[in-house]
């Protein structure tokens, strides 16, 4: 990681932001291509992550979440996965795209302002997917996400400015569709916030939350509808998680109320029906993405691709060695 006055720049950008009124858009824009134009051919060819911010995995069922029980009754899913400890949004992330454990990429820090570093620069699912000719974007709808948004490593990428807040999922699907229109990117990485924003603001598994679920549920839907008018039927995969659940109004500790996290698997390759209980962590979220996509994973990632959710003809598809630290 670079740290030294990176965190500081970012976190004084943001408190100019905030003091100014301006609601930035930080977009990096495409990065010169890094590798071979032909990238391996694995069990699909575009994957698309969508992790749902704060989602307990009871909220699903309780709410009545149609896109995501539909996504579960067709796919593979767990609703016993587990986060890491801290329970935190951005610790967790760089978890899911890093395959990491914290001790290892050090990210312990939760917003703009404590920010102590400008870019988290180990190893993430973008750059070695891009690394090997795929093409890559990530919408991210908070502003701690900066650090993610690594140079070199995403084709496209956008998260909002300031130091908290950001935005809603419709907001941030919409800007999907506009992406959609000219790309068709290899990994699409897609964050939604509305379910931990109202946990914070009235609790977790209040009436508000249950109706930032179900927005958050509407907005999977139109980028379903997206993937599928841009990839083509059944020419994707689709993993939908969340970085953490929560209780009263926060998150962070050991209770299962803030690590059980939903892991769902649908799309191109899936093998229908239930994941065995506590078998998927948020690092193995990354190693499945790589896995996927035929491309190796380096060899001290904790995270592993959850196979077991993938028919058998797909995992013989994917079965190059997939442990090697590339130069």
């Amino acid at each position: 990681m670079r740290r030294s006055s990176g965190g500081r720049l970012i976190a004084f950008a943001a408190v100019l932001t905030a003091v100014t009124g301006c609601s930035a858009r930080y977009v990096r824009s495409p990065s010169a291509p890094l590798a071979p134009q032909n990238p391996p051919a694995g069990v699909s060819r575009h994957v698309v992550v969508v992790s749902i911010d704060g989602l307990r995995p009871d909220a699903i069922q309780a709410y009545q979440a149609a896109t995501m029980q539909r996504l579960i009754r067709e796919g593979s899913s767990t609703l016993s996965g587990r986060t890491i400890d801290p329970s935190k949004t951005l610790p967790s992330h760089t978890s899911m795209l890093t395959g990491q454990l914290p001790e290892k990429h050090g990210v312990v820090w939760n917003t703009v302002a404590t920010a102590k570093a400008a870019s988290i620069e180990i190893p993430n699912v973008f750059a070695l997917a891009r690394a090997q000719g795929y093409t890559t974007a990530a919408f991210f709808s908070k502003p701690k996400f900066q650090p993610l948004q690594v140079e070199g490593t995403l084709d496209y990428s956008q998260a909002p400015g300031g130091l908290f807040g950001g935005w809603s999922g419709k907001r941030t699907v919409n800007d999907v569709a506009k992406y959609l229109a000219t790309a068709r990117p290899n990994v699409l990485f897609v964050h939604i916030k509305d379910p931990d924003a109202a946990g914070h603001r009235d609790g977790w598994m209040t009436a508000a939350y249950g109706q930032a679920v179900l927005e958050a549920d509407r907005a999977l839907g139109r980028l379903m509808a997206l993937a599928e008018q841009t990839f083509g039927n059944g020419n994707f995969s689709v993993i939908v998680t969340a970085d953490h659940g929560g209780h009263d109004t926060n998150h962070g500790s050991d209770d299962p109320r803030d690590v059980m996290i939903p892991w769902i698997a649908w799309g191109q390759g899936v093998k229908p029906g239930l994941l065995p209980e506590s078998t998927v962590r948020t690092m193995d979220t990354a190693a499945t993405v790589l896995w996927l996509l035929a491309v190796d994973r380096p060899t001290d990632w904790t995270g592993q691709p959850v196979i077991d959710a993938f028919n058998p003809v797909a995992a013989v598809a994917s079965t190059a060695p997939r442990d090697r630290l590339r130069p």
